[in-house]
């Protein structure tokens, strides 16, 4: 055996205990605990009654910087990254500059080394058009070289089905997968609240879920043509999953996922006593209905939606305290999305595979990235988790500027007391 550097002790994984060796950041060996053990010249990090998972990974994030870093940035979203138990996060480039080319890319990753050399990891998604605005393809080469490790035109539909053609081939050029924000700009974007009966009961302008599944529907058809993936953001709706599910049995490159919301929560939250109008639930694509929450459930837990991610988008306290049509979209996740999905694991709504494949190995299988599965020669990514921690989300509890959750005053379950990257304590 290698010489090794950590020994995490008596920690549980599939339900059983076990001590994990790491050597120069990686795997080394995952054997059954002992009682007795010379650790020789190695660390050794006690685990005993805590559950040790693999490091999650989020592929959907907003950390402002540069340009809006009175809502977040990349110091504060990292540490609520580590804090939350991931150890990859791809940010988006809705930045201010955008970023759609190099120097914007590289100061990203230098603030990251900077503020966490450790990790969690940093991978920019760069921008698919100059500015965000559709038009001309942003600078591809120029972004990958520098770092980006996908595109994507964020929240920003392009409505040119020739400028995202070309868009596709391009990024495949330079094996990079384009992210698609699934929604038809001529259908009342970013209205933030499904268009239905509650709606029309709250007065709202809404946005109805075919917005997306027309998007989605694009996308593939764009796939299938081309031979070449696509990745779809945020689904949250029963006619994009039925179009995803049918497109995959025919052999489309498609690729998509969903968020903590949209499994947990409903439209009816919008109209609820306590809750009536909240604009910490105003989200883009919103809440939908409890059928399309079922729908998105079955499709992540039958691998039709590959991968979870947080769409984290924190915004300043004083944005969110508006009327609800002019308040801005967006959920802080980074804090929340652990204990969240956990806990739908405890309550046997999701498998415990669903979870791992749909925040490790899935969304690292799709962008490339490092991933943990506690086998030998794995980066030694992994987190001590209590499961039976309970803690009530209030803003000083959360580690991102981001205070805007409609969990705001919940007890949850689970909380990460340690966390390794590459068999480095991070916190």
């Amino acid at each position: 055996m290698a010489k090794i550097d950590l020994i995490v002790r008596r920690a549980r994984l599939d339900g059983r205990d076990v001590d994990i060796f790491v050597s120069r950041g990686k795997i080394e060996a995952v054997r059954k605990s002992v009682k007795t053990l010379d650790p020789g010249d190695a660390k050794v990090e006690e685990a005993f009654g805590l559950t040790v998972l693999p490091s999650l990974t989020d592929v959907h994030v907003h950390l402002r910087e540069p340009g809006f870093e009175y809502k977040e940035d990349i110091e504060s979203g990292l540490r609520a990254a580590a804090w939350g138990g991931f150890s990859n996060i791809m940010c988006m480039a809705n930045t201010k500059p955008v970023n759609d080319c190099a120097p914007v890319t590289e100061l990203m990753l230098e603030k990251a080394r900077r503020y966490w050399p450790k990790g969690p990891r940093l991978f920019p998604i760069g921008a698919l058009t100059k500015g965000l605005k559709g038009k001309e393809l942003a600078p591809m080469a120029e972004l990958a070289r520098a770092g980006c490790a996908a595109f994507s035109n964020d929240g920003v539909p392009i409505e040119s089905s020739k400028i995202f053609r070309n868009a596709v081939e391009y990024a495949s050029d330079w094996d990079r997968v384009v992210i698609d924000h699934c929604e038809d700009p001529y259908l009342d974007v970013a209205a933030g609240v499904n268009e239905g009966e509650v709606s029309s009961r709250l007065g709202l302008p809404a946005q109805p879920d075919v917005a997306e599944a027309m998007q989605v529907s694009r996308d593939i058809l764009l796939s299938e043509y081309l031979d070449i993936p696509i990745h779809l953001a945020h689904i949250s709706c029963k006619k994009s999953v039925d179009l995803i599910r049918f497109a995959k049995a025919r052999g489309v490159k498609i690729t998509a996922e969903t968020t903590p919301h949209y499994l947990t929560m409903t439209e009816d939250f919008l109209e609820a006593e306590e809750t009536e109008y909240d604009t910490n639930a105003k989200v883009n694509p919103p809440l939908r209905t409890e059928a399309d929450r079922q729908a998105v459930i079955e499709a992540l837990n039958d691998g039709t939606l590959d991968c979870l991610a947080t769409d984290h988008a924190p915004h300043a306290v004083y944005e969110k305290e508006v009327e609800f049509d002019v308040a801005p979209c967006g959920i802080t996740g980074l804090d929340t999305a652990l204990s969240v999905t956990w806990e739908l694991v405890r309550e046997g709504v999701l498998t415990r595979e669903t979870f791992i494949r749909a925040w490790t190995t899935a969304p690292c299988a799709i962008f490339n990235l490092p991933v943990n599965t506690f086998v030998p020669g794995d980066p030694a990514d992994f987190f001590l988790f209590d499961e039976d921690q309970e803690w009530i989300v209030t803003p000083e509890a959360l580690h991102s500027k981001g205070k805007n959750t409609p969990l705001m005053g919940t007890v949850r379950k689970g909380r990460v007391k340690t966390h390794f990257i590459a068999g480095k304590k991070i916190v």
